[in-house]
């Protein structure tokens, strides 16, 4: 079962592109065959985690909240298959280096893809498909749907930025330079996208990855210089980009409560003011966001009463995990979120030093990963659908799987090694010194 996993679990990058459905049933499967696992070989050590506990409760939460919503019960039911998709990827398939490996393999061959897609559609004007650039100016890469940037920062941040780790430890410039040619070659091709947000995430996590390895301090801020001059001159070189970029971002800071996320935010501030509690079940946000009743706004925090935008304002979600919990459960389901995302963070940083980012960047650049998608104050899609949901819940339990501890103890101490049952090893024992008499391992 652990074989058949890991061969759906590989070419999960390349199916978040392109195949949504088998992705999401990938995920399914896999959690099944590890519930499976689990109760075959009583292997339930993983149960004993915080982000265990607080993943329970959550789900528990949703459920309830979708009981007394009275519809959605059974997508509230099924969604515990995203946290147990996690304990697989942790304890049961990535916990070998050597899939690990693989994986990162894959991913940094998908985000070597993407780049090569926008150039090519950006110098062609088309891409492969026939696709020109979006209705707002983003370029689609190889895809038929603004998506590209998003992909890309989930790709390159666990499959490209290692190895750009690898070559600034390298003695002399000559590493650090091939370092700052394929930040900067990221960099701008995310400007030539022209998605905001995955811009900022990228420079985030460049950020942090300045903080923590000071070989990369230099050739990082030398990268964010020359990503602003390539948005200085993409008047000249990409309108669209400029225009969405620079333009489409100022007013809607300067008119937040009137723009397109901002009347998303109202409504759903409005829609856990009414339902504290329990919210409106699984994905109430989406039924009830064309309801009058939350055409209202939010003088707590300074908004003034006002339709803002009624229901031509609305959307398939709040575009924030966190108020989509909110409106899903109500504030226990926002907390309890928050408690996940904080267990699963501290997890995933246990240990990460700058000694460590050298020796293991691969581990650094999940962790930032981790920060990047969990990070509260920013505009994302539903991770109750692909390919939102697979991104997010692989970097978390690839994440997981390199701590040392998650990786190796716990499946020790349920009885099977990380290469999986049968290949049990007994690490307290020297190889020549006998058990004692009587002793089975």
């Amino acid at each position: 079962m652990r074989r058949i996993a890991i061969g759906l679990v590989i070419p999960m990058p390349l199916l978040l592109l392109y195949a949504l459905a088998p992705a999401e049933i990938v995920m399914t499967t896999v959690a099944v065959l590890f519930a499976a696992h689990c109760l075959l070989w009583r292997d339930w050590g993983w149960l004993r985690q915080g982000w265990v506990a607080a993943a329970g409760l959550l789900w528990a939460q949703i459920v309830l909240a979708s009981l007394l919503a009275g519809h959605g019960v059974t997508q509230a039911a099924a969604f515990v298959r995203y946290f147990i998709f996690i304990a697989a990827l942790q304890s049961w398939i990535l916990p070998d280096p050597r899939t690990r490996r693989v994986l990162a393999r894959a991913y940094g061959a998908v985000a070597v893809w993407l780049v090569a897609g926008c150039w090519q559609q950006y110098l062609c004007g088309r891409n492969f498909m026939g696709y020109g650039r979006w209705a707002d100016g983003a370029l689609l890469g190889p895809l038929w749907a603004p998506r590209a940037g998003h992909a890309l920062v989930m790709t390159a941040l666990p499959g490209l930025f290692p190895l750009v780790i690898d070559l600034s430890r390298r003695e002399g410039a000559r590493g650090r330079l091939v370092a700052g040619v394929l930040l900067a070659g990221l960099v701008v091709t995310m400007v030539l996208i022209a998605q905001r947000m995955p811009l900022l995430r990228l420079l985030l996590a460049m950020g942090l990855c300045g903080l923590l390895v000071p070989r990369l301090r230099a050739v990082v801020g030398a990268t964010v210089v020359l990503g602003a001059g390539a948005v200085a001159l993409s008047p000249l070189l990409a309108p669209q980009a400029y225009h969405k970029l620079v333009l489409n971002f100022v007013a809607h800071m300067q008119g937040f409560a009137d723009s397109p996320y901002g009347m998303l935010f109202i409504r759903a501030g409005v829609m856990i003011e009414r339902h504290p509690l329990f919210g409106l079940g699984f994905d109430g946000f989406r039924s009830a966001c064309p309801d009058p009743a939350y055409f209202h706004g939010l003088p707590w925090l300074g908004v003034s009463e006002g339709v803002h935008g009624a229901a031509v304002g609305c959307n398939l979600h709040p575009h924030n995990f966190y108020l989509l919990m909110g409106t899903m459960g109500g504030v226990p389901a926002m907390v309890l979120f928050a408690a996940f995302a904080a267990c699963v963070l501290a997890r995933a940083w246990r240990g990460v030093a700058a000694a460590t980012a050298m020796r293991d960047p691969q581990r650094l650049m999940l962790a930032v990963t981790c920060v990047v998608v969990l990070w509260p104050f920013q505009s994302t899609s539903s991770f109750l659908t692909q390919p939102t949901a697979g991104w997010l819940f692989m970097a978390m339990g690839w994440a997981l799987a390199c701590v040392p501890v998650a990786s190796q103890s716990q499946s020790v101490r349920a009885g099977t090694s990380p290469r999986g049952p049968g290949a049990l090893e007994c690490p307290a024992w020297p190889a020549r010194m006998p058990l004692p008499a009587g002793d089975r391992y």
